[in-house]
């Protein structure tokens, strides 16, 4: 009995993964507010009431592809933060940066996109994933040296600004996905000198 529940739940996650993947694909040309469910399981290959097995309507999926495009994310942005020389940290940032949109341009897509979207689920589970980032970023930022005497809620603003930073990289790297390797290389100089820049900010907020 026990091994042909694991064999429905292994079909059921497979299927479940199948529909985000469908998903997921649909919306490079599409929002997702304007996704049908019956588009995603006609490429599936799926009866559409199979889809309420997985998930309650299409924006229950949208946030489920938040999770799965920024819920991995969490130890990259501690590891982009973490305390060194800051020359080093921005440049270690823009690379993973640069290396995770390459490697997942889909995901990039659609959280760009549905960041300011029109399905509020989703933009809400966008803004929760950033705000935990935030504080991450911020607990990282308060082992440096140079975060001494900062009140909290500054820490946590420049915390947002680094955040905020990373998407719009992100979102830089993925419109020269197709550009030469000479325009990629100025992408990323242009994103070290605008981490370098909040930087330099930094140091003389306090004065």
């Amino acid at each position: 009995m026990s091994h042909t529940l694991g064999i429905r739940q292994a079909q059921k996650q497979k299927t479940r993964q199948a529909l985000l993947d469908a998903a997921l694909g649909l919306l490079e040309e599409q929002s997702l507010s304007s996704l049908g469910l019956r588009e995603v399981t006609r490429a599936v290959g799926v009866a559409p009431t199979a889809f309420y097995r997985h998930f309650r309507s299409t924006a229950d999926l949208g946030v489920a592809l938040v999770e799965e495009a920024l819920g991995s994310l969490h130890p990259m942005i501690r590891q982009t933060v973490a305390p060194t020389d800051s020359a080093q940290r921005i440049t270690r940032a823009v690379e993973l940066i640069a290396h995770h949109v390459e490697s997942h341009p889909a995901h990039v897509r659609f959280i760009a996109r549905e960041r300011h979207g029109g399905v509020q689920p989703v933009r809400e589970a966008i803004r929760e994933q950033l705000a935990r980032f935030a504080e991450e970023v911020k607990a990282e930022l308060a082992k440096d040296p140079e975060s001494a005497g900062w009140p909290d809620e500054d820490l946590l603003m420049l915390a947002h600004l680094y955040v905020d930073q990373m998407l719009i990289t992100a979102s830089l790297f993925l419109e020269a996905l197709e550009a030469t390797a000479e325009e990629r290389e100025r992408v990323a100089q242009l994103a070290e000198l605008q981490l370098r820049l909040i930087s330099v900010g930094r140091r003389h907020w306090l004065g």
